[in-house]
């Protein structure tokens, strides 16, 4: 008579076998994930990065064969070149890449070396991270095929984008399944959601804040809280980017203890003829110093890295709008990029996220 043992899950050996039939620990994949960045300032690769980027569907609504056109015969006609001028006053020469990438690189670095220890619940297998960019290199695509070469069969993906968007978070969650229908043998996946009223979030912002605000040698009249634009077609269509990000100012407010006239929220970096989310970075600058604010300080909590919208475009062209219409000084705050506080983010994400799995 044959007897049959049922062994609990708990104690199940997971490992799968080779073509060898010897056996292999069936790892556990984290990708990191932004948005993108150009591989070089030249015409050519901004063209290709933005040519992809502005391809999105998700990125951009407007009908299909309008858009080409205007993409095509207007926009990457004249825009590479602006752009690469913009990408190249931040540009990491050393590396040759932008800081979105090195940033990036090194947070996937500091997190592996935080996991390093960690096994799954079987005690055998490992966490292995990788991380990719939404547009641009080093691709998703090559990020899955490396935590598959190396036995993950569960995988972690985490946006990072605190506030969540159809334009950020949906499209990097587009392009993983996209890569995963191809797939004959598709990992597990979880996808980490968005992070913007989460404790540990609000207080290593609001740390950071409190810590730049004691190296300068003025206290600003008012705070500026800036988010990346989008236009607004998108909350009337039930995007909850808007709400996500009042959400986050709010709670960093009342942390801060700043009052709605001192902590205010503002959007960044439109694009095109169409109405945005409203107040405007750029006008609202402008108008604390046409109103006799003198010192302002502004951060950008919804990048989890520095790049060119919050270096160059905070911190260079925002910055100049205030000066010209009568500020004297202004501060730009470092996002939390792959600083203590930054990577204890990135850790309780992960850490959370992976639970059962370790």
């Amino acid at each position: 008579m044959t007897i049959l043992e049922f062994v609990p899950a708990d104690r199940m050996d997971i490992a799968q076998r080779d073509a060898s039939g010897f056996a292999q620990p069936r790892n556990i994949g984290v990708v990191l994930s932004n948005l993108g960045t150009p591989d070089g300032t030249d015409y050519w690769s901004m063209r290709r990065y933005l040519a992809e980027f502005l391809s999105d569907r998700r990125v951009i609504e407007t009908p299909r064969l309008l858009w080409f056109f205007v993409l095509n015969f207007l926009i990457l006609t004249t825009r590479p070149r602006r752009k690469g001028k913009d990408y190249a006053t931040i540009w990491n020469r050393e590396r040759d890449e932008s800081p979105l990438k090195t940033i990036t690189r090194s947070q996937a670095k500091k997190l592996q070396e935080s996991l390093q220890d960690r096994r799954s619940n079987n005690g055998r297998a490992k966490v292995i991270v990788e991380w990719g960019m939404r547009y641009g290199n080093p691709s998703l695509e090559a990020a899955i095929e490396r935590l598959s070469a190396q036995g993950c069969d569960r995988i972690l993906f985490v946006p990072l984008y605190p506030q969540y968007s159809a334009a950020t978070s949906a499209t990097a969650c587009d392009s993983i399944f996209e890569i995963l229908s191809s797939m004959r043998n598709q990992p597990c996946l979880r996808v980490a959601p968005p992070y913007y009223e989460d404790d540990f979030y609000i207080e290593e912002i609001a740390r950071s804040v409190t810590t730049r605000l004691a190296q300068i040698d003025f206290e600003p009249e008012v705070t500026v809280v800036s988010y990346h634009g989008m236009p607004m077609e998108t909350r009337a269509k039930g995007d909850p980017y808007y709400s996500h990000c009042k959400r986050t100012t709010e709670l960093l407010g009342r942390r801060l203890r700043l009052s709605p006239d001192r902590l205010i929220m503002t959007f960044q970096s439109r694009f095109g003829g169409a109405e945005w989310l409203k107040p405007y970075t750029d006008e609202a600058i402008k108008d604390l110093a046409s109103r006799g604010i003198k010192r302002v300080a502004v951060l950008t909590p919804g990048f989890s890295a520095d790049c060119l919208e919050t270096i160059e475009e905070i911190g260079g062209e925002n910055a100049e709008y205030f000066f010209a219409a009568g500020g004297e000084a202004f501060a730009r705050i470092d996002c939390l990029n792959d600083s203590d506080g930054g990577m204890r983010v990135i850790d309780a994400i992960v850490r959370r996220e992976l639970s059962g799995w370790l």
